[in-house]
């Protein structure tokens, strides 16, 4: 079985100027004025086909998107639906694309990037959850040294990353948390409330601090960013009702991340 992911990229609304594509990684439509910047991330599955190599012709995969996804947005945004939230809409547009895969394919999964730092989520396996992701950001420093070693064997496991004064990251932090949609609200958390638990709760505690010397959490354990994750989520699982935490990702560089799901 293959999973393919196709993004598609388009300005939706009022100021969005027609023509053919110009700029394929830039989107289409595009911008004329100042209007809203989308993504919309789909993955299917399936056998690929045993002549093209095929499973799905990526300007189908475009046309699917661009039928199905980007009405129900505009419209939002015009404000010819009814009034509702992305996390309602994302529900709504998964059914449909479930119901429509191109031929020989299984939708699998929807990603809505309203931003480069939020984005809602549904999946084929949980079509009835709202998934919501987003990021956050600290600065700290830390030392990787482990007290039950000896000076030679950490700095031979750990480098420049033993440095007995510590070296700093710049630490990303996407935050996923996943429900039903409240049926009043049509949200899953309000997002002021989110960011406020994660600000309180994480990043506060975290950013600008020295991890080894500043915070109890790594007074006995090692801030590795595996174990950072796994202090994140213990932080902020329970404290985002109504709302489930299904996810931390914790990005040390760009190149490198951890992901964890709890226990």
């Amino acid at each position: 079985m293959i999973r393919l992911s196709r993004e598609v990229r388009a300005s939706i609304g009022q100021g969005v100027e027609p023509g053919p594509v110009r700029n394929a990684w830039a989107g289409w439509p595009t911008a004329a004025l100042v209007s809203p910047y989308l993504i919309a991330r789909v993955t299917v599955s399936g056998m690929p086909d045993p002549v093209s190599g095929y499973l799905c012709d990526i300007k189908v995969l475009d046309a699917w998107v661009s039928e199905t996804v980007l009405p129900v947005l505009e419209s939002m945004v015009e404000g010819i639906s009814p009034r509702g939230t992305l996390a309602t809409a994302i529900l709504s547009i998964g059914s449909k694309l479930m119901q429509s895969a191109p031929a020989n394919t299984t939708w699998e999964e929807l990603e809505l990037f309203v931003s480069p730092y939020l984005r809602f989520s549904v999946q084929k396996e949980r079509i009835e959850m709202v998934r919501l992701t987003e990021q956050f950001e600290f600065s700290a420093a830390h030392r990787l040294h482990a007290s039950e070693w000896s000076d030679e064997q950490n700095l031979q496991s750990f480098g420049k990353c033993n440095n007995p004064n510590g070296h700093g990251h710049n630490y990303v932090v996407d935050v996923t948390i996943e429900g039903h949609p409240e049926p009043e609200s049509g949200m899953l958390l309000p997002l002021g409330r989110l960011e406020e638990i994660v600000q309180q709760e994480l990043i506060k505690r975290f950013d600008h601090k020295h991890l080894n010397v500043d915070t109890a959490e790594f007074q006995r354990q090692n801030p590795s960013v595996e174990n950072i994750a796994r202090v994140a989520w213990k932080l902020l699982e329970g404290k985002l009702s109504p709302a489930r935490l299904a996810r931390v990702r914790v990005y040390e560089t760009a190149k490198t991340w951890v992901d964890y799901e709890g226990e």
